[in-house]
């Protein structure tokens, strides 16, 4: 199946594959993608049809990213492109070229948890964790644009995100929290 041009921003180069930001495809082999994760250049071998959640968790071997749906429905393959939360499992890889790709295990710095981690650990935010590295992807763009959010802005933000276990109380806690521990960090 050949996806047509404009679907998902894919430009169709020829019959034999895709054209995107730092992608090069040479003779047979599939594309080069380059891209930053984590902080760090990173280049992976992709077919255009590939999802970004399967490079992630396959040749890039971060598995902290889930996958829960395969239909962007429950919110557990959030990553954060650009800054801007996204499900992975609805991306094509060939979307992350030339872009900043931030998961779960970018969250944390220098050995320390994230605030978000630290305030979903103490706000007992987590049962099973299943959806947890979503709810963080999802809370961490939230809080980079906004540093005191409201509970309302704290649902919203993770309203695609499902979790079958606490209930969301305790959730929307951890985020506050964290949104505290930023805000005192940043008047240091």
């Amino acid at each position: 199946m050949r996806i047509g041009p404009g679907f998902y921003g894919v430009r169709p180069r020829d019959e034999s594959g895709y054209d995107a930001p730092n992608a090069e495809r040479h003779g047979d082999r599939m594309p080069t993608l380059q891209f930053t994760i984590n902080g760090r250049a990173a280049q992976v071998q992709a077919e255009p049809h590939d999802l970004l959640v399967d490079l992630i968790r396959g040749p890039l071997a971060l598995t902290g990213t889930h996958v829960g749906c395969d239909t962007g429905q429950c919110g557990a393959c959030t990553v954060l492109v650009d800054g801007q939360a996204i499900r992975s499992c609805t991306e094509l890889g060939v979307q992350a070229a030339g872009r900043e790709v931030t998961t779960v295990e970018g969250l944390a710095r220098d050995g320390t948890p994230h605030a978000l981690q630290q305030a979903f650990m103490a706000c007992h935010g987590l049962q099973c964790g299943f959806c947890t590295p979503g709810m963080l992807m999802s809370a961490a763009a939230l809080l980079r644009e906004h540093r005191n959010p409201s509970e309302a802005d704290i649902v919203d933000a993770l309203e695609g995100n499902l979790c079958r276990c606490t209930g969301y109380v305790n959730i929307v806690a951890s985020v506050q929290e964290a949104a505290k521990l930023l805000r005192a960090e940043g008047t240091k």
